[in-house]
């Protein structure tokens, strides 16, 4: 065990670490890791255990850099560690190396990107939770910033924290008064954090985080018990150095050469410690015993279904065979369907409540441990997580979405439920796959892809029932497209996806009768779309395409057609322009022209 003395020392390390690498980058945050350095020390070399030769061992602790901005102190604990050499440390920021600016999994030993503040606590849940389902000693620690305590997911994530018995899981709040541009909410007021953790059932310990002992007596009480435990250490923003200690200005700067120089000479010599010999590691734990396996039976429709049904209905047959498989819901999985999975498997169902931005989360923390989360609301408040799904690309993690209720198509609910920005919001994120699917059996073979695939997936379901258009026995591979109707007399192409594609059914059923015939693309792989097929049949329809959608006009599926044709001279967009309202399914279709009546007048202005 290191002496306070060895962990002052070490401390004093990772302070000189941290004022050389951000004044070689000529950027980066010192002053908040100079806050934080005996917190840092007394984590990696006293408290945490884990085995310096492998990063994923189920038996190591789990560390999250909430306030991501303090990268350089993470960078030189690991170096300290032995977990990476103390020579790349200087590469901080460059473009050649893994250490960057804010954590990113492209260091092996960092389970989720962080930077985007308030989200790494609902990190630490879900890696927590899969600590405590795999059964082993192992502890989540995550380090906070005061300022991100204004988030309200901070407190989202207290919540369930406190909701799931997360004894393994353990916060420590870096109160060091100052945030970018003024003083934080609360300044050095400890009290009014440790009245909020406690009210949200948290074991509150209160420190001042510059004295090793009180941070060693700390971490020694958050041992026991069976709830959350939140450290709230009293620090000094640029702690050790005068001239930047506690002075607002300084967050974000690094010191320039002169100033290095002169903050050396106050911190004094690099102090002789060998401070990887203070690491230490469980006895190892085998991994849990995953059954892989997507092969699921073959879907069994007769009558219409709706997508949303489907979906759930694939979920359950899917975690029978698969015991990654993981679900997390916002209290809407009687309209998801994702209460068939909840009922089959109760021990691997997550009930996130009416917290979305959590729910993304907490599913990051759960794959980032090898679990394959599927996170299911309707699709309008899934934009209310739009950051942490953002941050869960940057993290690589293997997460499935499913929103449902989206377009017009739901009906009488009004716009606020209505998900019309959905795909805008997915698809501009670099190898996330899009689906929407148009009938059931598409919908149960997406959630089969999905689970195929390692990334972020989002499968975008209908609130109606609709008629069955595929044979059990088809397949939806990502990147594909279906021909639903073609002819060599076709005159125009429509492209739709979901409730579209049964309206352009219908078009085509009335223009048949007319004597003009269209050809009919079920673009259900929206992203990667099926370029091939798209650019094919438009050239041979005379460059006329119209493309239906129930979503607004920008960055949906009329976005990827558009993107793939090399040129639009005969083009018909058909999509919701303007704040929808309240109505029957059928009638916001009209309305909005987006139903039958619609495509058949684009086709004729075509021709």
């Amino acid at each position: 065990m290191p002496s306070i003395s060895a962990l002052e020392k070490i401390a004093k390390r990772l302070r000189i670490h941290s004022l050389k690498m951000t004044t070689a980058a000529g950027s980066g945050h010192p002053t908040t890791c100079l806050s934080s350095a005996e917190i840092m020390a007394c984590l990696f070399f006293h408290e945490m255990r884990y085995n310096p030769k492998d990063p994923f061992a189920w038996e190591n602790d789990e560390f999250v850099l909430s306030k991501g901005h303090a990268a350089p102190i993470l960078w030189a604990a690991y170096a300290e560690a032995g977990l990476i050499p103390i020579e790349s440390l200087l590469d901080l920021r460059k473009i050649s190396s893994d250490l960057e600016g804010h954590p990113t999994p492209r260091m092996p030993w960092v389970k989720a990107a962080t930077g985007s503040l308030g989200q790494g606590l609902s990190v630490g849940v879900g890696l927590a939770l899969a600590q405590k389902l795999a059964q082993v000693k192992a502890r989540t620690f995550v380090l906070m910033g005061d300022g991100e305590c204004a988030e309200g997911a901070v407190w989202e994530a207290a919540n369930a924290g406190r909701e799931l018995q997360l004894g393994n899981l353990v916060a420590m709040v870096d109160i060091n008064r100052l945030g970018q541009s003024d003083p934080t909410m609360h300044q050095h007021d400890v009290g009014a954090y440790a009245r909020k953790f406690k009210a949200f059932g948290w074991e509150v310990y209160q420190v001042d985080g510059h004295r090793i002992e009180k941070i060693l007596e700390a971490l020694a009480a958050a041992r026991k018990g069976n709830r959350p435990k939140v450290i709230l250490a009293r620090t000094i923003k640029g702690k050790g150095v005068s001239f930047i200690e506690d002075k607002n200005g300084w967050h974000g700067k690094p010191l320039n050469p002169e100033e290095l120089q002169k903050a050396l000479a106050e911190l004094g010599p690099m102090p002789e410690i060998e401070a990887r010999k203070y690491v230490r590691s469980r006895e190892r734990v085998k991994a849990p015993r995953w059954t892989d396996s997507v092969d699921f039976p073959l879907p069994e429709y007769k009558e219409k279904t709706a997508t949303r049904l489907a979906y759930g209905l694939a979920l359950e047959k899917l975690g029978r065979i698969n015991n990654r498989v993981v679900v997390v819901d916002g209290d809407v999985k009687n309209s998801t369907y994702a209460d068939r999975f909840f009922a089959a498997f109760p021990g691997r169902s997550f009930q996130s409540y009416i917290a979305e931005q959590n729910m993304v989360g907490l599913a990051m923390g759960l794959a980032a441990k090898g679990f394959l989360p599927y996170v299911a609301t309707f699709a309008a408040f899934l934009t209310r997580a739009h950051d942490q799904i953002r941050m869960a690309a940057y993290s690589f993690s293997n997460l499935k979405f499913c929103g449902s209720h989206v377009g017009v198509s739901i009906g009488e609910d009004g716009p606020s439920q209505m998900g019309l920005e959905d795909l805008g919001m997915f698809l501009p994120i670099p190898d996330c796959l899009v689906f929407y699917p148009s009938d059931a059996v598409c919908a149960e073979k997406c959630v089969k892809e999905a689970a195929k695939y390692k990334g972020l997936v989002y499968i975008r379901t209908t609130r109606p029932a609709t008629p069955i258009l595929y044979s059990p026995a088809e397949e939806f591979p990502a990147g594909g497209a279906k021909v639903l109707r073609q002819s060599e007399k076709d005159a125009v192409t429509v492209i739709g996806a979901g409730i579209t594609v049964h309206e352009a059914l219908k078009a085509y059923e009335q223009l048949k009768t007319e004597g003009i015939n269209i050809r009919i693309i079920d673009a259900y792989s929206v992203k990667p779309i099926d370029r091939e097929t798209i650019i094919r049949s438009v050239g041979e329809t005379g460059g006329r395409v119209v493309v239906a959608e129930d979503h607004f006009e920008q960055g949906g599926l009329g976005t990827a057609v558009a993107l793939v044709l090399p040129e639009k001279k005969y083009w018909k967009h058909l999509c919701v322009r303007e704040l929808p309202r309240s109505g029957k399914p059928q009638e916001l279709l009209a309305r909005y022209e987006i139903d039958a009546a619609a495509i058949v007048k684009a086709v004729k202005s075509l021709l």
